[in-house]
């Protein structure tokens, strides 16, 4: 799909207002973050026409299925669109066959070729080999999966999923998020994701929505909102970036070298071949700084780095700083007494010190 999703609302209820004005990418995955509370989930309603907004205005691309004159509007079973929640809500009667048929049966017609059959979904979810089982002989995270191979069995333009993962334990959340990372890659429609989670918005976002009470703070590419030190509140202790690293080279002592435009980050060995793009997340929390080179340190991951800014933090006596490594941008969170030690002002060159690297995959 090319164009742009546009999505204007404006809902009252008692002691909370949503009021956004967005216009996100129609391609890859966006996700709607915030806390409990801020407007994520009305927001998504809203775009599915769950939520009637009665000043709203919903596009996606040419294709206008609500606008201001409030003589527009969509039904849901109108909008060509699938909706994963956070329970999958499969038929128990039915078997996952008949539940992802079920799918079928209200394809969209409007977008011929561009959808998929009932083998190609299952296998793109890894769930062929459930087919004939009852929904109460799977796991919650089977039972997710089965509920989007629903969803995109009726060959939707867009693919709402309210925070899919919420109503599963780790181990759940560890298989199913590859699924998604498929999905991003191999399907062309845009996903809106909502989440409170940042270890999910991290590992699959491209875009990302940040609101609070009911008001989009901030909206862009996923690290540029990462990146910016006047949202600290926001992250709390999950303030820091995410990079976009390549397999270098595999080395004797069983440590992988990673490349990406800032420069060189080991790891523990990786199984993928050299040239194999990564995914990584860098906490502020684990940047210390320096004015030179440490010789005598364990710290392996040491790049040269730039100061742009300063900001406080919601941590008493700490400052978040946000670097530049070879455009590349990095967030460290120090002491404010390190801070008038080492004398950090913007524009000072440093070295940035990563103790830890968070492989997303």
């Amino acid at each position: 799909m090319t164009g742009q999703i546009r999505a204007r609302f404006g809902i009252e209820r008692q002691g909370f207002r949503l009021d956004v004005d967005l216009c996100l990418p129609a391609q890859g995955i966006t996700a709607l973050f915030g806390h409990s509370g801020s407007g994520k989930t009305t927001c998504l309603r809203a775009m599915a026409g769950l939520e009637r907004a009665a000043d709203g205005y919903f596009a996606l691309g040419d294709e206008v299925w609500q606008d201001e004159s409030r003589a527009h509007f969509l039904p849901p079973h109108r909008r060509a669109l699938g909706v994963v929640f956070q329970e999958a809500s499969l038929f128990p009667h039915l078997s996952v066959r008949r539940n992802m048929e079920f799918g079928q049966k209200r394809a969209n017609p409007r977008k011929p070729g561009t959808d998929h059959g009932l083998p190609e979904i299952a296998e793109l979810l890894g769930v062929s080999a459930l087919l004939e089982r009852s929904p109460n002989q799977l796991s919650g995270g089977e039972r997710q999966r089965v509920a989007i191979a629903r969803a995109l069995l009726s060959n939707p333009a867009i693919l709402l999923m309210d925070e899919p993962l919420a109503a599963l334990d780790l181990k759940r959340k560890l298989e199913i998020l590859p699924y998604l990372e498929r999905l991003h890659r191999e399907l062309a429609i845009p996903i809106i994701y909502v989440s409170h989670a940042p270890d999910e918005v991290a590992r699959l976002a491209d875009h990302l929505v940040l609101l609070d009470a009911g008001q989009v703070v901030a909206s862009g590419a996923l690290n540029d909102v990462l990146s910016r030190i006047d949202l600290p509140g926001a992250f709390a202790d999950d303030a820091g970036v995410v990079i976009e690293a390549r397999v270098a080279e595999h080395e004797a002592d069983e440590l992988t070298r990673l490349e990406f435009p800032g420069g060189a980050i080991y790891v523990s060995r990786r199984p993928e071949p050299p040239g194999t793009p990564l995914r990584c997340r860098i906490h502020a929390r684990d940047v210390s700084l320096a004015l030179t080179a440490q010789t005598g340190s364990s710290i392996l991951n040491c790049v040269n780095a730039l100061v742009v800014d300063l900001a406080p933090t919601e941590t008493p006596g700490h400052v978040l700083v946000k670097l530049d490594a070879a455009g590349t941008p990095l967030l460290s969170r120090i002491t404010r007494r390190s801070v008038e030690k080492l004398g950090i002002h913007p524009g000072l060159a440093l070295r940035a010190q990563i103790k830890a690297v968070a492989l997303l995959a």
